[in-house]
């Protein structure tokens, strides 16, 4: 899978903003099939970084409700948690 396709995007939240402060841990939203080594690969091409640990998370679609009444599902996605050693930062995120 290339690298573009494995990471969808940054997650930047109050949470992931903590973490990157805190621990040095960047989180992003990536593809649903893709496994802890090419998530490592990918942030290690894409951001010329090196990955000391991955963390995922698949996170369920949740129930919603139309205008007019009608029942839908928010569609299920995956996140990941990379965490970079001390001396390296993830720059323009």
């Amino acid at each position: 899978m290339n690298p573009y396709q494995v990471i969808r995007r940054p997650l930047i939240t109050e949470k992931s903003v903590y973490l990157q402060n805190a621990t040095n841990t960047w989180a992003f939203e990536v593809h649903q099939d893709a496994n802890k080594t090419q998530i490592r690969e990918a942030v290690e091409r894409l951001f010329k970084v090196k990955v000391l640990s991955v963390h995922t998370m698949n996170c369920r679609g949740k129930d919603r409700r139309m205008r007019g009444g009608a029942a839908g599902v928010s569609a299920a996605w995956k996140k990941a948690f990379v965490r970079l050693p001390a001396d390296q930062r993830i720059e323009g995120i």
